[in-house]
């Protein structure tokens, strides 16, 4: 079907910066959102950010002003840059995207990825 790959998480101080990468693979038609969630410990996942195969853009009011999120449509990889870490910013991001596969009449389908910690300290 398809995975979802994702990278660059890790430990980081505050006002510092990561950037995450998610590569989709599998029998891909389309995808036409791409985004991030995260789960900090002990709360719910939230959204992040998405972004359509057009380019549009959301993001959490949390995050905006410091991550931004961009994709490659030729690879199947969105990135989210996350500049200005604060540790409230520590979570589980995880990438997902919506999918349509073999072919245009494909209904959509929703995929996740594993998660990759990101831990910012004080």
């Amino acid at each position: 079907q398809v995975q979802l790959v994702e990278s660059g998480g890790g430990l980081v101080q505050a006002g510092g910066f990561l950037r995450l990468s998610c590569a989709a693979s599998g029998s891909i038609f389309s995808i036409s959102v791409m985004g991030w969630y995260r789960q900090p410990p002990g709360k719910q996942r939230e959204l992040v950010a998405t972004i359509t195969s057009g380019d549009r853009t959301n993001y959490a009011d949390s995050v905006k002003g410091r991550f931004t999120i961009s994709r490659d449509n030729a690879k199947n990889t969105v990135y989210l840059q996350m500049n200005s870490l604060k540790p409230e910013d520590t979570a589980v991001y995880y990438c997902y995207a919506i999918v349509k596969l073999d072919n245009r009449n494909s209904p959509n389908y929703q995929y996740w990825g594993q998660g990759t910690q990101v831990t910012v300290s004080s």
